[in-house]
């Protein structure tokens, strides 16, 4: 016995049905990442946080995001939103700002955190948590209502 050459395109095509589904979940495939962008531009619009020229790609679990906005406060806002829906690890951030501004920290919401203890951690007074309260606005509706695991802006203090 050896080794026996055959001519590849020759013979019985038991394997069209293996290239059709293939095909088939590639397309599925692109038909699951235009349903998640449809779903995180609608994130973005229920929000009614302005940008300009919104394009978005989704990979796996991580979303590019393309823009333009006004100010550095709503670019965070759109990376937090983005960032802040379930199945989404990675924020790309491609948005550019019109008016920069000193970038605000991101914090990870931990299991018995609070806006007062938060801000009594990042600004030395627990009284300040209206501030991280508004710089979450619209995605935070009530300051009593955050989670573990939701990430949250925390913006400098202005003199």
């Amino acid at each position: 016995m050896g080794l026996f050459s055959f001519l590849k395109k020759a013979g019985e095509n038991i394997f069209k049905s293996s290239e059709k589904k293939a095909a088939e979940a590639a397309e599925e495939a692109v038909a699951h990442r235009e349903q998640q962008i449809v779903a995180l531009k609608g994130v973005i619009t229920k929000l009614n946080l302005p940008i300009q020229d919104l394009d978005l790609e989704v990979t796996d679990d991580v979303v590019t995001v393309y823009g333009q906005t006004e100010s550095q406060a709503d670019k965070e806002k759109i990376i937090l939103a983005l960032g802040n829906v379930a199945g989404i690890a990675t924020v790309d951030d491609r948005i550019s700002v019109v008016v920069p501004a000193p970038e605000a920290t991101f914090y990870e919401v931990k299991s018995g955190d609070s806006l007062s203890k938060i801000a009594k951690a990042h600004y030395g007074d627990a009284m300040k948590y209206p501030v991280i309260f508004e710089a979450n606005k619209p995605m935070l509706k009530d300051p009593n209502l955050i989670y573990p695991g939701q990430v949250l802006r925390i913006p400098p203090l202005e003199n």
